[in-house]
Order: C-alpha cells, then structure tokens, then sequence
C-alpha cells in the first residue's frame, strides 16, 4: 500500500488544493459547482461517478441552494463481502475575515495546506479516493465494496447528505467511515437541538405601560431558567470518552419595536448539546415544559417553542469495535503511538449511518485537535504528513475488512 500511495503522492495533493480552490460556503449552501468539479476531478483519476442531484424542495427546506450528492463504487473479488461507506462532506462554513493566505487558494506553506475546508473535510475527499486507488493498485485477496459518499450539506445537518441517500435506497452499507483526525478514533459525539422561543405580548405606549403586555418581561424568567438548566447540565457528565456534559446556550435575541413602545415580541434561538445516554425528543420535551413553567399564565402573554433542527448524537453500535480495531492497528505502526476509540463533543452526518443501524466510525486526515488546525477558524490548514499518513491507514484498514 505504501508504494501505491507513494506512486501517486503529488498527484493526490493537486487533487486536494483544487478542492479547496472551489468555494462551497453553507450557508449559503450553493454547493453544485464544487460537486461537479469533485466529479470532473474523480473521473480523471478514472472512477466512475454517479451524480446525485437533490430536489429543490427539500434543499430549500434545509436552508440551502443546491446540492449534488456523489458515489462512486468500486466491487473488490466477487462483490460478495462487505459494503464499506467512506463519507466525507464538501460544504464548508464561511471564511469570515482574519485570513493571512487567500482562504479559496489552496496555497502550500511549509508542510501544509490551506484554506477553508482544508482540515474539515475536503482533505478526506483525497484520503479516501486515493486509499481507495491504492487498492485497485493491489486487489489481490480483496472481497467486498468500497463506496464513496461525497455529501455537500454536513454544515445543515447531513439532511440531504448521508440520510437522503439512505432514504432514497441508493446505498446499503454494512460499515461506514466518516471524516475524522488521524490521532484518534471517534465512536461516539454528541447531538444538538436548535429551537426557536417566540414569546408574543401587546404593544402599548412607554407612557403607560399598564395597557399593553410586556413580552420582554416575561422573557426574563424564561432566560433565568434556562440559565439555571446550563449550570444544573454541567454537573452531568457522559460516561463515553472525551463527550464531557450537556450544554445550553442562547444564542441569537431579538425583538421590541422602539424605545418608547412596550415590546409586543420578543424572538430568542437556543442551542442544546446532547451527550450519548440523551434521547432528543425527551430533551425536547423537558426543555418545552421549562419554558411554559417559567413564564407561567400573564394576561396577553403567549409563548411558542419551534423545533428548527435535532440531530441526534452519535452512539457506538455492535461492529464498530471491527473498524476501531482494522484502523487502530496501522494507525500505531504509521503514527508509532496509540490511537484509540474516543467521543468528541460536536456533532456531524455520520449519524445517519448509525442511526439507519450501521457501525459506524470518524477517521480522516487531520491533527489532534479542531484548534491544532484552526477548523472553522481564519488559517485552517492541514499538514501534509497528517493526509499521507491517513491514507495510507484507512488503505490498509480496508484491506484487512476485505479480506476477513
């Protein structure tokens, strides 16, 4: 495998600059053009693409413009072993400002590439292709399928990514790879509930307050309850590595109509981290609850929750622990330390495959931490050796599945 992967190093870090070189901000999630240049890209390495368009309606409806969903598979032997997903998402958030490289550049600098995207996760686009190339280059002994699944709205929620093709009958897999770092393992994350609070109230001239019902007054015991739950979540910890406790925060307010009008509305989105042993729904439900018991009855008062996205998180399922230990093997002899299972407190799409029943695990290119390599930060970049390295693990991780 190494050679294989050694044959085709510079061709596979052109690959991934030109990636990175193609802007696929979510929002605002008009991601078509990068998956069309993933699959130009794909084809001249000589895989056959297929193209997966989502219809407009359900890309509106999770908050983006455009998505184009790609797989390619590849049979190994009969086709008669295992069907191995690799899942690596293409949308990317926004720049933002602060950047000292052109962040759509995908310039070199000792060692590293950057740009947005870069660490999280256009590099897995390469990781995954060019293991997989490595394979071809050596089938012998090999039985089974690799897929790869390169989804472009991860940033919204993974809706019309990885759930839409399993929903839609267009992939089955018996395991599923994710994009992750090269220092550890992910087998479990945690989940997240967005919702939105409209507290309702009649407006009234400030002179005579008493006529009218003051939304933002009763807002304030919902904020001081809510307060109080982030403060009671901290004492609650997940029992799976590295997940932490439950959190809570408010984090967009807005509402009132000028100074010297009582406020007839008052709008607020809060953000609810879910560890493993959290069922969403329930939380849902306990948080709904929280916030009626706090505002209580007020004359002219009304209060409405509204779910705007749950994911829930990702639980480790019976098989994973056959992907823990097919990558955990190379990964030490490569790495030369131990790289092991562990949690991550945020959340992404490889949850729909865990949630359709497949095991499933985070492993890409990547640095020991989000920080390590400003991730969703200005500067994001990914160091070379990280990619080599991570390809040449999940090759040979892949090669161990296919041969069992």
């Amino acid at each position: 495998m190494k050679a294989a992967i050694e044959a085709r190093w510079a061709e596979e870090v052109e690959f991934f600059k030109e990636l990175v070189k193609v802007p696929s901000d979510n929002p605002p999630g008009d991601c078509e053009a990068h998956a069309l240049r993933a699959s130009e890209l794909l084809e001249g390495l000589g895989f056959k693409v297929e193209q997966h368009p989502v219809p407009e309606p359900f890309v509106r409806q999770n908050g983006m413009r455009s998505v184009t969903n790609l797989i390619v598979r590849q049979v190994f032997g009969e086709g008669t072993g295992p069907v191995i997903a690799l899942n690596a998402h293409g949308d990317v958030v926004p720049a933002g400002d602060g950047w000292t490289t052109d962040p759509y550049g995908g310039e070199e600098h000792g060692g590293a590439v950057y740009g947005r995207g870069a660490a999280v996760s256009k590099s897995d686009f390469a990781t995954y292709a060019f293991a997989l190339l490595a394979l071809i280059a050596e089938p012998e002994g090999l039985n089974g399928t690799i897929e790869l699944h390169f989804t472009y709205d991860e940033e919204a929620g993974g809706f019309v990514g990885p759930k839409w093709l399993i929903e839609q009958e267009l992939t089955k897999p018996d395991y599923a790879l994710s994009a992750g770092f090269s220092y550890a393992i992910t087998t479990a994350h945690n989940g997240c509930l967005h919702m939105e609070v409209v507290v309702r109230g009649r407006q009234a001239h400030a002179a005579l307050p008493e006529n009218g019902a003051d939304a933002l007054e009763a807002t304030v015991p919902i904020l001081s309850a809510l307060y109080a739950e982030r403060h009671h979540l901290a004492h609650i910890h997940s029992a799976e590595k590295g997940i932490g406790s439950p959190k809570l925060t408010v984090g967009l307010i807005s509402g009132g109509i000028n100074t010297n009008v009582v406020p007839d509305r008052i709008t607020f989105r809060l953000d609810r981290r879910l560890i493993p042993e959290e069922n969403g729904a329930q939380v849902e439900a306990a948080l709904r609850d929280l916030i009626h018991g706090a505002v209580g009855k007020i004359d002219g008062v009304e209060v409405e929750c509204r779910r705007i996205m749950l994911a829930e998180p990702l639980r480790p399922r019976e098989g994973t622990e056959k992907l823990v230990n097919a990558l955990a093997i190379p990964a030490e002899a490569i790495l030369g330390e131990a790289v092991s299972a562990t949690g991550v407190p945020l959340y992404t799409d490889a949850r729909h495959y865990a949630e359709a029943g497949i095991p499933t695990v985070l492993y890409g290119a990547g640095p020991r931490s989000i920080t390590e390599a400003n991730a969703h930060s200005a500067d994001e970049h990914l160091e070379l050796a990280d990619l080599r390295a991570a390809t040449e693990i999940v090759a040979l991780a892949l090669k161990d599945l296919l041969s069992a």
